[in-house]
């Protein structure tokens, strides 16, 4: 069985972080899996009891629909928290790698006409290494790159 998640932080929106990532994890479980196909082939199978009416009906449809709007916001808070974990490593191997350009921390706060820019910049230098090695050469190094931002 899966460990249960950690909640250090302390006050509501440490409360909201745990219960999110406890919900998530329970949520992803095969149990709450085979919970939620017992329930439908329950729901189904009383068709006949109710003789397949439109309450019947309204049952399943207003119950989907209520899990579905409170799970997306469960999942949206989990993947947020998890990207935001992520970035963090990232930015840390960028940090501490030699020759790597710590400009690129915190990248994800640039506009999307300045990750354009620099996207554009990488794409050169990728199709540069590609003109080497049809050339014979190797694409192993680490060219210098201008990172600076265009000024608008």
């Amino acid at each position: 069985m899966a460990e249960k998640p950690s909640c250090k932080r302390r006050g509501p929106k440490g409360a909201f972080t745990c219960f999110t990532a406890a919900a998530a994890e329970w949520t992803g479980s095969p149990f709450a899996f085979l919970l939620a196909a017992l329930l439908i082939i329950g729901w189904a199978s009383s068709g006949w009891f109710f003789q397949f009416s439109e309450t019947w009906q309204l049952v399943i449809n207003t119950t989907t629909t209520i899990v579905t709007f409170l799970m997306v916001f469960l999942i949206q808070s989990t993947q947020n928290r998890d990207t935001h974990a992520l970035q963090l490593k990232l930015d840390e191997l960028i940090r501490a790698t030699h020759g790597a350009h710590n400009a690129l921390l915190d990248i994800e706060e640039l506009s999307e006409g300045e990750l354009l820019a620099l996207r554009d910049k990488y794409e050169e230098l990728a199709e540069s290494a590609r003109e080497t090695l049809t050339k014979g050469g190797s694409d192993s190094d680490s060219p210098e790159i201008d990172l600076s931002q265009p000024k608008s």
